[in-house]
C-alpha cells in the first residue's frame, strides 16, 4: 500500500532519531538469567557480598548460593515472567539455575513467587523444609518456612510433602505441621491486609508493570519498531533501575492486577479484546464495553493514547535466547501456555 507524504516523512524522522540516541548496550551490559537481583531494600546479602542498589541487575544468586534478608526485602528473577521475593529474616538457596529446570529452596522465612508467564518447558520448584512445590500455572504463590506452610492465592500447584501429594488451587493452603495432609481454604482478605510481604510484593509488581509499559512503548512508537526488541523476554529499564517482562504478544493481567504488554499492542489504541473496547489508563487498561477475553486481543487503528512513545534510546535487553520452542528471545513465537 502506498504511504502518503506525512508517514514517509514521520517514518524517516524517528529512525534518524533513533539512530541519533545513545544506545544503553553502550554503557550497559547487564542481562539477566534465573537468580539475578532485581531490587534489594534494607539488609541482604549473598553469601559474603552485601547487596544495596548497585547490586540491582549484576549480582546473581549461583547454584548453591544463598540469598539472606535481615531487616530487609530482596526480589530475584527466574524464568523470564516469574519472580521470587524474600521478606525480612528471610533466606533461600538456589539448587538449580536453569531455564527448564528452576529450583529454590526456602530455609527460613517467607518467600512469595509471582508468576506472570510459564511455558511448557518451564519446570519450576520451590522447596521448603518438609516440602516441595511444582508450580503448574500463572499465579502467586507463598511459601512460609517458618509457619510450615504453602499457600496458593491463584494458581496451581502440586505439593509433595508426608510421601503425599497434594494439588493446590486458588485461595487453598497446606500445613506441613499437621500429620492430617489436606488442602483447607484460608480467608484471603485477612492474609493480604496483614501479611508484610503480600503489600510489598503488590507495590513491586504496579512498579514493573509501569516499567513494562514505558519499554513497550519505546519498542513500538509511531507505528515503527525500535530496535532491540526481539520478543518475549526480560528487559533492562533505566529509568526504573531494573529488569521487566515483555510478552511476546497481547497481554496480560499479573495476579494483583497490574498490566502487562507487548509492544505489538502497547502502540495502538483503542484495542478490540473478546467483543469490547479497552483504552489505556496507566498500566491497567479500562473497558469500553463488553469484558475481555485475554486470548484474543486485535490492535485497532486509533488516536494516540497521549503516553508520550517514544522516549529515546535503545534498552539494554537482558532475555534469554535461542530456547526452542519456549518463546524466549530468538525462539520465533511464544510457545507458552496460560
Amino acid at each position: 500500500m502506498k504511504l502518503a507524504r506525512w508517514e514517509t516523512v514521520a517514518g524517516a524522522l524517528f529512525l534518524a532519531a533513533l539512530l541519533s540516541v545513545p544506545a544503553w548496550s553502550d554503557t550497559d551490559n547487564r542481562q539477566a538469567v534465573p537468580g539475578t537481583l532485581n531490587y534489594v531494600e534494607g539488609q541482604a546479602s549473598i553469601g559474603d557480598q552485601t547487596l544495596d542498589s548497585k547490586s540491582i541487575g549484576n549480582a546473581e544468586l549461583g547454584n548453591g548460593q544463598v540469598l539472606e534478608t535481615k531487616n530487609g526485602k530482596a526480589e530475584i528473577l527466574l524464568t523470564p515472567g516469574v519472580y521470587l521475593r524474600l521478606g525480612n529474616n528471610s533466606s533461600a538457596k538456589m539448587v538449580s539455575n536453569s531455564l527448564t529446570n528452576t529450583q529454590v529452596m526456602v530455609n527460613s522465612g517467607e518467600a512469595m513467587l509471582e508468576v506472570d508467564e510459564l511455558y511448557n518447558e518451564n519446570n519450576i520448584r520451590i522447596s521448603q523444609p518438609g516440602a516441595d512445590t511444582r508450580i503448574v500455572k500463572t499465579g502467586l504463590y507463598d511459601f512460609d518456612a517458618g509457619n510450615q506452610a504453602v499457600r496458593v492465592f491463584d494458581g496451581k500447584a502440586v505439593v509433595g510433602a508426608n510421601d503425599h501429594e497434594t494439588t493446590l488451587k486458588k485461595n487453598r493452603e497446606l500445613a506441613l505441621n499437621n500429620a492430617d495432609v489436606k488442602a483447607t481454604e484460608f480467608n484471603k482478605k485477612a492474609v493480604t491486609q496483614g501479611d508484610d510481604l503480600y503489600r510489598w510484593s503488590s507495590l513491586r509488581s504496579q512498579y514493573l508493570s509501569e516499567a513494562n509499559l514505558s519499554t513497550a512503548q519505546l519498542y513500538f512508537a509511531n507505528g515503527w519498531y525500535g530496535p532491540g526488541w526481539w520478543g518475549p523476554g526480560w528487559y533492562w529499564n533505566p529509568w526504573f533501575a531494573g529488569f521487566t517482562f515483555l510478552p511476546g504478544n497481547g497481554f496480560f493481567y499479573s495476579p494483583f492486577g497490574w498490566g502487562f504488554y507487548s509492544p505489538l499492542v502497547v502502540g495502538r489504541v483503542p484495542v478490540a479484546i473478546g467483543g469490547g473496547y479497552h483504552h489505556f489508563d496507566g498500566a491497567r487498561p479500562v473497558a469500553i464495553g463488553q469484558g475481555f477475553n485475554n486470548n484474543a486481543v486485535t490492535a485497532v487503528r486509533g488516536e494516540s493514547n497521549g503516553m508520550g512513545g517514544f522516549r529515546g534510546g535503545e534498552m539494554r535487553t537482558g532475555g534469554f535466547s535461542g530456547f526452542s520452542g519456549g518463546g524466549f528471545h530468538g525462539a520465533g513465537g511464544v510457545g507458552g501456555h496460560r
